[in-house]
């Protein structure tokens, strides 16, 4: 199936577009993508509210092996085969999958933009603080025994090495 064949097969859904995707294509109306055509087949994207709705025609879940175990995507369900001779029906299929769709972006959003958490006590609080600022503001860098011995004067060391014996 080419491009042009897919799109015309969602015609009555109204305008999407269809983009290279893996071995197929992916379907896309209002930016979201809502179905997969792999391996001959389409699958809409489902969730939790639509997912007995598939169930109830006897579709499956996309699913694919690898050498080692076979993955499941259950958020992607096969299309019933009725629905390709039945464009009125599949514009309704086709609504419910941009929903869902819309509904999984829409939460992948929020979950980047969470608030910063407040710190727990005092002591976390100004831990936070000091190191949110610039590294100049911090203070002098801490350094490491060996580059504080190596500022030493060189009295400064025999003395030392004289405690030392």
């Amino acid at each position: 199936m080419d491009r042009e064949t897919a799109a015309e097969l969602f015609s009555a859904f109204g305008s999407i577009d269809v983009r290279r995707m893996f071995s197929g294509y992916g379907v896309y109306a209002d930016d979201v993508c809502f179905a997969l055509y792999l391996r001959g087949e389409f699958f809409l994207k489902a969730d939790e509210t639509t997912i007995p709705r598939f169930v109830a025609e006897g579709s499956e879940y996309f699913s694919y092996s690898t050498r080692a175990k076979t993955v499941s995507v259950k958020s992607w369900w096969r299309m019933p085969a009725r629905l390709y001779d039945e464009p009125e029906e599949l514009a309704d299929w086709a609504r419910q999958a941009v929903e869902v769709a819309a509904r999984v972006r829409l939460k992948k959003v929020a979950r980047k933009k969470k608030p910063k958490k407040k710190p727990k006590t005092a002591a976390t609080a100004k831990r936070v603080a000091k190191t949110s600022l610039p590294k100049a503001a911090r203070g002098a860098p801490k350094t490491s025994k060996r580059a504080a011995t190596s500022r030493v004067s060189p009295k400064a060391k025999a003395r030392r090495r004289a405690s030392r014996r």
